[in-house]
């Protein structure tokens, strides 16, 4: 029994690692300064590829980082969630409320201008599952590079593959996702995002889809920050109506405020 093809049809995709935080989990690596950071942050609604991870309700996120002079970096990062519960309205078959990511990896430079990220993540979700539910739990690999062409302009691409079933398809390892994204500062403080990515999803075809974000952020000082954005996908509407009744890959408004430490 697959968790997403028999009873998940609620998301197919998870937890962004730090969500607008971390470089490596918005598509867009970057070269971390040697140290720790990190990050808490308060979100209208979890959005990871475009597809609610909290039916469309308030996440709180926190993550962690520490990075190595010589490019080397390691992480863990976690959310509310309740896509796996949301699959029931009554029972306690599904019980799972948590996210837990962890990830490692390393980032260069070519030159002034090109940056790249290689890595691995994992995304755990403990709780309750009923027998034969194919696990949630998922590995990924993960290239990345950032092309900066003026300084206020940063150019990212990134494709991340699935070492095991992605979010419990059956027989769906081997997944692919593939991030597009375009940052520009237009003003000090302000940075305009847009995003677009494609998510393909081995022996699953009917739920595969392509997803897009338009948005912007602005910066305070002592590290604070919000974030509005616009997101929507094209999935299958049918597919992607939780057991509330709730298109969760539809189109949503989310802000976000984020504190960096």
């Amino acid at each position: 029994m697959s968790s997403r093809t028999n009873a998940c049809t609620t998301a197919t995709a998870h937890a962004a690692l730090a969500l607008s935080v971390f470089a490596v989990c918005l598509g867009a690596p970057a070269l971390a300064h040697a140290g720790t950071s990190g990050s808490v942050s308060l979100t209208s609604d979890y959005i990871f590829r475009g597809v609610s991870q909290t039916n469309q309700e308030p996440a709180l996120q926190g993550g962690i980082e520490y990075a190595a002079d010589s490019g080397f970096y390691v992480g863990a990062w976690g959310s509310n969630v309740s896509w796996l519960s949301d699959t029931v309205v009554v029972g306690d078959d599904i019980s799972s409320s948590l996210e837990l990511d962890a990830y490692a990896g390393y980032r260069g430079k070519a030159g002034e201008r090109f940056a790249y990220d290689i890595g691995a993540l994992y995304y755990w979700y403990p709780g309750d599952y009923p027998g034969g539910f194919n696990s949630p739990n998922t590995a990924e690999f993960y290239l990345g590079a950032t092309v900066t062409p003026v300084e206020t302009v940063a150019l990212g691409l990134k494709y991340s593959h699935a070492l095991t079933d992605l979010f419990g398809y059956a027989d769906s390892d081997g997944s692919g996702y593939l991030d597009a994204s375009v940052n520009w500062t237009f003003q000090p403080g302000w940075t305009l995002n847009l995003h677009g990515g494609k998510q393909w999803i081995k022996n699953n075809d009917a739920y595969e889809y392509t997803d897009w974000k338009v948005g912007v952020t602005k910066a305070f000082d002592h590290g604070f920050s919000i974030a509005a954005a616009y997101t929507d996908t094209d999935a299958e509407q049918a597919l992607y109506t939780n057991a509330h009744g709730n298109d969760i890959a539809g189109d949503a408004f989310t802000l976000t405020l984020t504190k960096a430490f």
